[in-house]
């Protein structure tokens, strides 16, 4: 494993221990001549900073302080370049798996070359508008379309590599990663899928047919997915953070993204340690 030279850190700013967290990692790294970089917005002071897409490019690994949400927003920009180290301050992600009392020990043992990784699936999403692209995106969790302030039912055609699926009549869709599975796309009716399995779930959500129901397909398939010319409420998001309108007519195709997120797996918990935690389950 390549050493450890440069830090970047990205922290829940409103999560006043997640900040007193941040400020013993950057002095224990500086003991140990390694640079520290932080998030722009996480803006620690006397650390440098950089906007999210220029950090993940300076860093050899990304420490992540706060929630899955908090590192949602920096792992779809990796593009597999960096691992990361998610460490979370409030009840356990199933992203952020590490407790605040395991951080410092954790980030020894990686800095040390103990530990090993997990390669979540992402997805390579394409809005096209009248026959031509006009954004691309990546998603870690979730692609979903959804109706607008409107409220409405959505009218939109599904075909898993141009072969028909069906038409929905639904408050939207969500095409889901297995990282993603219990996300959105869990409170819909879609099932919980193990990480490692590389599967695209389509989940509708509240369906007009009830026989609508969720669709498991392989992982290299293309998933087009064609607004009805007459809608004009419909929106477009990317992991629940980034959002878009969407016009009558618009086609989003979803794919397997060619990069996958590369998360540091801590030896003490298991990913059905972190669900039935998350869940309930047993208790």
């Amino acid at each position: 494993m390549a050493r450890i030279r440069t830090v970047g850190l990205v922290v829940k700013r409103d999560r006043p221990r997640a900040m007193r967290l941040a400020r013993r990692v950057v002095a224990w790294l500086g003991r140990r001549r390694i640079r520290v970089l932080a998030d722009v917005e996480t803006g620690l002071p006397g650390v440098s900073s950089l906007p999210k897409d220029q950090l993940v490019r300076r860093v050899d690994l990304l420490v992540v302080l706060g929630g899955d949400g908090t590192l949602l927003s920096i792992a779809r920009r990796t593009d597999g370049r960096v691992p990361i180290l998610g460490v979370n301050m409030g009840e356990l992600g199933f992203l952020t798996a590490v407790t605040e009392r395991e951080a410092m020990p954790a980030l020894a043992s990686v800095l040390a070359g103990k530990y090993t990784t997990d390669r979540r699936m992402t997805l390579a999403a394409t809005l096209s508008r009248r026959g031509r692209a006009v954004r691309s995106l990546s998603a870690v969790n979730d692609v979903v379309i959804t109706n607008g302030a409107l409220a409405r039912i959505v009218e939109f055609e599904v075909s898993v590599d141009d072969m028909p699926l069906t038409t929905y009549r639904a408050d939207g869709m969500i095409v889901a990663t297995p990282t993603g599975s219990t996300a959105y796309s869990l409170s819909a009716g879609g099932p919980i899928v193990e990480p490692s399995v590389r599967v695209i779930v389509l989940s509708p959500i509240s369906p007009h047919t009830l026989s609508n129901r969720p669709v498991v397909v392989r992982p290299n398939a293309v998933v087009r997915i064609a607004i009805a010319k007459r809608e004009q409420d419909a929106l477009l998001t990317i992991d629940g953070q980034e959002g878009m309108p969407l016009q009558g007519g618009d086609v989003v195709e979803v794919r397997e993204g060619r990069f996958p997120v590369s998360l540091i797996h801590t030896p003490n918990r298991t990913y059905f340690d972190v669900l039935r935690s998350k869940l309930g389950w047993g208790r």
